[in-house]
């Protein structure tokens, strides 16, 4: 009875519990798609399950990093070491998936599931199961590889206490190969986010500053033309509107490929460079402003917001450009703005009027949908507002190219003294590091 109950629990079946007061305490494991889970400190519930798996003897991860295990080397063949290491990036991964609310939201999809008239509505059915999905997932992805770690520190007592010097052997290898693997999967719980998988637009706009600020957000821009292409990414450039004499006024490109934006949302903020002015025959020193925005393309059937063809004014006109024999002689540019918001999306790059009227309509969705997600969730304004919104007193980063040499962040104090290689792409330190502080700043998983 306990196994057909923790079994209904974990497929995420109603098995008569109604609330988190009356759950039982459950001993034993069961064989689940291939992954056995103990339920020696299990909570059972109609809804969903937190389990804390422990070894034969009801050591836990959590006893583990309580009894302050001594971290070696790897190249230390310690097993109580390595096993440490990996609790604690058990621990970590687990603060970056926010466990508990991970928890509670499989609870709360759970009893939708099990809903008779959840699928009268196909389109919030669909986005409900394929939620509960994703998190159930990343909930058994965590407990199998906790459970593998218990698994080995039996291997080893019970090796040791039957002298099998092959078997411990092999339980300490084991663990030396978790403890590498581990740090890949504290990476992936960086960009756990619902959007982190999508692609995304990269916005940049010049600041205040005329030719100066305009030739610092090209700069800007390419950083991340570069940076993307390094990670394997395509790259389309929607707008682009030249300034005057050099540089960009302001630019959206496209940046397709698996978790552009969970990468690329560190980079929102307003950028400034100091440097002795290309532009300024007396040779003085400036400073310059460029503010990023990045917005999810949450993909087909993702959309959060309809838009009526009613609520739209369509401006064209004729792209810009250098000028000379690459002037646009034909009004194939295209603005839409929305009405009821005023948001716009502008794009001029495309062939022909209608290919640019696709594209900024594609960009006005993701707007109007990172709008709709503010407004329900209120998520952080930082990831949420438009280029217009960014305040040039909220710079993130600092590039200084004289007197002397370095980029730092802000945020999280992290720095480069080579302020080539981050002009040329090399952001991932910059943004690992803000990925990590932002989601390790708490103590509580």
């Amino acid at each position: 009875m306990v196994l057909a109950s923790g079994y209904d629990a974990l497929e995420g079946k109603n098995n008569g519990f109604s609330s988190i007061s009356s759950l039982p305490m459950v001993k034993g494991s069961l064989e689940y798609n291939g992954v056995r889970v103990p339920f020696s400190l299990c909570r059972c519930f109609g809804t969903a399950t937190a389990v804390e798996p422990s070894t034969s003897d009801g050591l836990t991860v959590q006893g583990i990093i309580a009894n302050d295990w001594t971290i070696l080397n790897e190249s230390e063949n310690d097993w109580k070491s390595h096993a440490a290491a990996i609790a604690q990036s058990i621990h970590l991964i687990k603060k970056r998936l926010q466990w508990k609310k991970l928890v509670v939201r499989l609870d709360m999809l759970s009893a939708e599931l099990n809903k008779p008239d959840l699928w009268n509505d196909p389109v919030h059915g669909g986005k409900v199961s394929r939620e509960h999905g994703s998190l159930m997932g990343k909930m058994k992805g965590v407990l199998a590889f906790e459970q593998e770690l218990l698994e080995h520190i039996d291997m080893i007592k019970l090796a040791r206490e039957e002298n099998d010097a092959e078997l411990e052997w092999e339980s300490v290898k084991a663990l030396l190969n978790m403890r590498r693997i581990s740090k890949e999967k504290e990476l992936e719980a960086l960009l756990a986010g619902e959007q982190d998988p999508c692609s995304c637009y990269i916005e940049v706009q010049a600041g205040a500053g005329g030719t100066e600020s305009m030739d610092w957000a090209a700069m800007v821009m390419q950083m991340y033309k570069m940076w993307a292409q390094q990670r394997g990414y395509r790259i389309t450039v929607v707008d682009e509107m030249p300034g005057e004499i050099a540089g960009i006024k302001r630019a959206t490109i496209k940046v397709d490929g698996e978790y552009a934006f969970g990468y690329a949302k560190a980079e929102v903020g307003v950028h400034r460079l100091v440097r002795i002015s290309p532009f300024d025959s007396n040779r003085r020193r400036h400073t310059s402003f460029a503010a990023v925005a990045v917005i999810p393309i949450l993909g087909d059937g993702s959309s959060r917001v309809r838009i009526n063809e009613s609520d739209l004014r369509i401006e064209r006109f004729r792209a810009g450009g250098p000028g000379g024999q690459h002037a646009n002689t034909t009004e194939s540019a295209v603005r839409i703005v929305h009405i009821p918001t005023g948001v716009t999306a502008t794009c001029q790059n495309e062939r022909s009027q209608h290919q640019n009227k696709a594209s900024a309509m594609a960009v006005l969705q993701c707007r109007l949908d990172q709008l709709e997600m503010a407004r329900q969730a209120q998520m952080n304004a930082q990831h949420t507002k438009s280029l217009t919104d960014i305040t040039w007193g909220s710079q993130i980063r600092s590039y200084v190219l004289h007197p002397y040499r370095m980029v730092k962040d802000l945020r999280t104090n992290y720095e480069v003294s080579d302020p080539d290689s981050v002009l040329e792409g090399d952001l991932d330190g910059f943004i690992m590091s803000y990925l990590s502080a932002s989601l390790d700043k708490d103590d509580n998983p």
